[in-house]
């Protein structure tokens, strides 16, 4: 192992510890130490004086790195006490460790919130204002979208009107949604308030040409030999659209909002046919050649889309200033409630640095020093807050030319691990920075040694990104700065692994991201399952680097780049992958809890409560896994009972009218006896959902399934569990907010799901057994001894961009209702390379995540990870990568034997099934990569994996620990005992309740002298006699041992003995 004397940055290291009077800009690679960094640094100011905590300023991007931020200064500063031989500086480090929790360390929102709450009038907020959380600004956002809604259904405007008349997917919750999105993008970037470009066209004329050329198109339809042919039937589909809006208009006159939304539905869906090239033949029909004919369908659906493309931009720009009013409104909401969001708390404390001279000199004298970690996630209000602060000249307050004074900033950051643009945190505005204050003197340091991965893996980091990231001059990418190796390599096992996906052909013989997306995750969860049960491979613990332990499930890190693909779940195959091998598994910040079994069972359960006449719900909650009962007793119950109605007069103790019998006085049967007990329940909740708290009535609930114990058997039962308790903690906000009724809640749960907000609940610690599975913004600054990328058809960039920012303009330009601003579409090209870039810099930061191993999934045909969007190329978010994962094309076929490396035998075929189209098999293309050790492109070491090594065929199945717990382990004891077990569980139920009657009542009680003499002179004027069951304990408090021989320190007074006695 490398000594730390020897690293290869440890001239920087020196210079960030011991040069306190220089500013310094540090860029630290991934796993180098950049926040030990930080921390020494600022451990020396302290040391040395005259500084103090009071005067230093330490921010951070998120709460969590606040918090390690502190508890690893706290350990530093008591470190270096300890070690320290100079009385002074002991003194000021022992005082430093006194006022730790008084400094000013945390995020930057944190920090401007408290210089508004020292300048609250000079700032224009509520003195006693209070920051609001995305959930409750949302509620905000919400009640302001809702007033504007109602007036611009009453009075739409041209772009309200259009954006109604739209099409939308399936599960977007149509243009009513698409509105409120848009609202929250616009109300998030409010101070980018630049009006965006609009074209200039003549709308209906231009429609009209576009269904014109339509027309002319549908014209060849008839003219075709072949009725069967891919082209003919897209003609086909063509023609029967323009029929259908001429006999529309033939009644109704020619409507362009209608128009323009058939347009852009009809010519933009693919499942029409507009890439079908037909069969192979030469001729069309007619005496019209085929080529021709789809030459000309080329041409006409690129002239419509054209059309469309200025529709979409005009649409945009009106839309953006139509919807500019709800942000008025919000901000008035706020007002009015007193309170602040983050953007709010980034805005106000700008303006108040900027425009307030005095109050600028104030706190540019007040501290001292400024240490900013993560720098490359700021966003622009942030960097200008961080200027303004740290400027030399008091008069200057213009970012861009603000000098910092000599020593007062230090700045560090990774620009490799910019990710965050969505966020308004770009690489282009680190850039900016960097080069503005290395013009004024401050020093840019290079931190490269990485403490986190073996050498292996980071030869194969820097073989693929050394060449891939290059700085160029408007700043969109940095230049990469290659990892030096600390640690010792883990020998006898891989550091990286192709895992092939077994099936990646799909119809025609052709690979199409969707076949993958459908073999992958299977792949991914049995090589997980291998890695723990099966490998005997060891990795190493952050904490305990010298000691390596075998792989478990908690080592292990899916990693994605996205959750959500057009409003489904990416994750949900992998984790069924999971779950049917039984493996344990934590989803990190997943935005299908509305989807989730027990949410949704648990919901159910409250519509029917809150709706009784809602028969579905009363069934789905019966049905459903809270109570589980079966159809026929449902169904026996309906015929012989009585209706499936919670307000049929059924108790909860299974009665009807507390007798316990059917209409016809007979005695219910044990199952019906069940039925008419939930239904019962159900009644119950409902009458007294209003005149008990919300979470009371979701607690009654789950206590009444025993859901609590039902739910944390299942095979993900933590989080399971995590989730229903989550939707209690949801209650109890709701409720908190002094929101209305139980109706309003499950309104606002049928909000969220439509949405898709909330996340699942966090349940993850150190030590929380389960596979992780989180997005790489999420994984951002945490590392795992092993890491599976995932996902791997997730495209790098957005076609068409999403978004484009000119911050020299104030300009933030996004889709809004799915239109393009023209911003975006003559900016494509510069947006579609600095997206590419991102996705670079993605693929750098899941790739460093890992300390030990690193799973890479790939295609075992062809050169690359690159296939077809349903005949579509596009570049994948991993294909940074592909230097060090693929092989040269000559060494494909010729692998080394992995078994050294713990591997089990692997045949020389990386892809199961290659359909040629034809129902045939298709040989082995002479560029697939066969199995085994190869020297990838970059010259590291890479182990193709053998997909046939997997059982690829588990069946989904429970988990082991829920069998334990409900199979007998008894021989003799062949079948349960039903009729015991609900004794044992009465009986624990009757413990219980006895438990908690006695933790209610008052056992002891404390008195002073006074008042016991007191109680006994009453009791004797009356005469009665002291209860048996007291019983008076004597005691002696001593006193403190600060008190001297005389009884000096101890309290006094006039009324010190009235105090004591009374």
């Amino acid at each position: 192992m490398t000594r730390p004397d020897g690293l290869a940055d440890q001239a920087a290291r020196d210079a960030i510890r011991n040069d306190l009077d220089d500013t310094l800009f540090v860029e630290a690679a991934a796993g180098t130490g950049k926040t030990t960094a930080l921390t020494g640094r600022i451990v020396e100011v302290l040391r040395q004086g005259p500084d103090t905590l009071e005067d230093i300023v330490a921010v951070t991007f998120t709460e969590k790195a606040a918090g390690e931020m502190k508890l690893r200064l706290r350990a530093a500063i008591e470190a270096a006490r300890l070690d320290e031989e100079d009385e002074g500086a002991r003194r000021r480090l022992a005082g430093a460790l006194g006022h730790l929790e008084l400094a000013h360390i945390g995020t930057i929102h944190g920090f401007c919130a408290d210089l508004l709450r020292e300048r609250p009038i000079e700032a224009g907020v509520d003195p006693a204002f209070r920051v609001v959380a995305d959930d409750e600004a949302g509620r905000l956002l919400d009640g302001a979208f809702e007033g504007w809604f109602e007036g611009a259904l009453a009075d739409p405007g041209p772009g309200v009107r259009r954006a109604l008349r739209r099409h939308y997917p399936r599960n977007s919750g149509g243009p009513r949604a698409a509105l409120r999105a848009a609202v929250g993008s616009l109300v998030e970037q409010r101070d980018f308030d630049a009006p965006w470009s609009s074209p200039e066209w003549d709308r209906e004329a231009e429609l009209d040409r576009a269904f014109d050329l339509l027309r002319e198109l549908a014209a060849f339809a008839p003219l075709a030999s072949r009725p069967d042919d891919f082209l003919t039937q897209n003609l086909r589909h063509v023609e029967r659209g323009v029929r259908e809006i001429e006999r529309r208009e033939k009644t109704r006159g020619r409507d362009y909002d209608y128009l323009e939304a058939w347009l852009r539905s009809f010519v933009r869906a693919r499942w029409r046919g507009w890439f079908w090239r037909g069969f192979r033949s030469r001729d069309f029909g007619a005496g019209l050649a085929k080529a021709d004919v789809v030459a000309r369908r080329d041409e006409v659906r690129a002239q419509v889309e054209e059309v469309l493309q200025t529709a979409d931009a005009d649409l945009a720009a009106h839309l953006r200033d139509e919807l500019w009013p709800v942000t008025e409104r919000y901000e008035r909401a706020k007002r009015r409630d007193g309170c602040l969001d983050f953007v709010d708390l980034l805005l106000r404390a700008r303006d108040l640095l900027r425009d307030d001279a005095e109050i600028r000199t104030h706190y540019r004298q007040r501290f001292t020093r400024f240490f900013v970690d993560e720098f490359q996630d700021t966003d622009p209000l942030q960097v200008e807050i961080l200027l303004l602060l740290c400027g030399e000249d008091p008069r200057e307050m213009r970012p861009e030319r603000i000098v910092p004074a000599k020593g007062k900033l230090f700045i560090v950051g990774d620009p490799k691990q910019s990710i965050y643009r969505f966020r308004r945190a770009d690489v282009m505005l680190y850039e900016r920075t960097r080069r503005r204050l290395e013009a004024a003197d401050a020093r840019v340091l290079h931190l490269s040694t990485s403490f986190r991965s073996q050498p292996r893996l980071q030869a194969a980091v820097n073989g693929a990104f050394a060449t891939r990231m290059e700085a160029n001059e408007d700043g969109s990418q940095a230049a990469y700065v290659p990892l030096s190796p600390f640690r010792a390599d883990t020998g006898g096992q891989p550091a990286l692994i192709a895992l092939p996906v077994p099936a990646p052909y799909g119809r025609f013989g052709k690979v199409r991201g969707i076949d993958i997306e459908e073999s992958l995750p299977v792949a991914v969860g049995e090589m997980v399952r291998w890695l723990i049960r099966e490998s005997g491979w060891v990795v190493t613990e952050r904490e305990s680097p010298e000691d390596p332990v075998p792989v478990q499930a908690r080592h292990i890190c899916l990693l994605f780049r996205r959750f959500q693909k057009w409003g489904e779940d990416v994750t949900r195959p992998y984790v069924r992958a999971l779950e049917a091998r039984a493996v344990p598994h934590v989803l990190v910040g997943g935005r299908s809890y509305h989807d989730r079994e027990e949410v949704l069972a648990v919901r159910n359960a409250l519509t029917a409560i809150e709706w009784p006449d809602d028969r579905l719900a009363v069934y789905a909650a019966l049905r459903g896994p809270l109570f589980s009962l079966g159809d026929r007793a449902l169904f026996e119950f309906g015929v012989d009972v009585g209706p499936l109605h919670p307000l049929a007069g059924w108790t909860p103790d299974g009665g009807n009218g507390g007798n316990g019998q059917a209409e016809g006085g007979a005695a219910l049967k044990s199952e019906l006896r069940d039925v008419a007990t939930v239904l019962g329940l159900l009644g119950d909740l409902h009458r007294h959902r209003n005149r008990r708290p919300i979470p009371e009535t979701v607690r009654r609930l789950l206590s009444a399934a025993r859901a609590h114990a039902g739910i944390a058997i299942w095979p993900t039962g933590e989080q399971a569990l995590a989730n229903v308790l989550r939707l209690v903690d949801r209650a109890r906000a709701f409720e908190r907010r002094g929101s209305p009724s139980f109706r309003a809640f499950l309104d606002r749960l049928d909000e969220e799901a439509e949405r898709g907000q909330s996340e699942e609940a966090p349940i993850v610690e150190e030590g929380t057994e389960g596979v992780r599975m989180m997005t790489v913004h999420k994984a951002k600054g945490l590392e795992f001894p092993v890491v599976i990328l995932a996902d791997m058809t997730c495209p790098a960039a957005h076609d068409p961009p999403s978004r484009y920012v000119d911050p020299a303009r104030r300009l933030w330009a996004q889709r809004l209702c799915r239109a393009t601003p023209r911003d975006i579409v003559d900016n494509a090209e510069v947006e579609r390379r600095r997206e590419m870039a991102e996705a670079d810099r993605l693929a750098y930061v899941a790739a460093t995540r890992a300390r030990d191993l690193l799973v890479v999934p790939a295609r075992g045909d062809g050169r690359d990870g690159r296939g077809g969007f349903s005949g579509e190329d596009g570049e994948w978010w991993l294909e940074a990568l592909n230097p060090a994962v693929y092989p040269p094309r000559g060494a494909r076929r010729r692998p080394s034997s992995a078994e050294g490396l713990g591997a089990p035998a692997f045949r020389d075929e990386s892809v199961l099934d290659r359909p040629d189209g034809k129902g045939g098999q298709r040989p082995t293309p002479g560029d697939s990569v066969a199995p085994g050790l190869h020297t990838a492109e970059a010259g590291t070491d890479v182990v193709w994996w053998d997909p046939a090594a997997l059982d690829l065929d588990a069946d989904p199945r429970a988990g082991d620990r829920q069998r334990r717990l409900l199979e007998v382990e008894s021989e003799e004891q062949p079948t349960l005992d039903v009729e015991a077990g609900r004794g044992a569980h009465r009986e624990w139920q009757a413990a219980r309740a006895a438990r908690l009657a006695a933790g209610g009542r008052r056992t002891m009680s404390v008195a002073t002298a006074g008042a016991i003499a007191r109680r006994a002179a009453e009791a004797a004027e009356t005469g009665e006699e002291p209860g048996s069951d007291t019983r008076i304990a004597w005691v002696d408090v001593p006193r403190p041992e600060t008190e001297g021989p005389d009884g000096a320190g101890r309290p006094g007074g006039e009324r010190f003995g009235d105090l004591v006695h009374r």
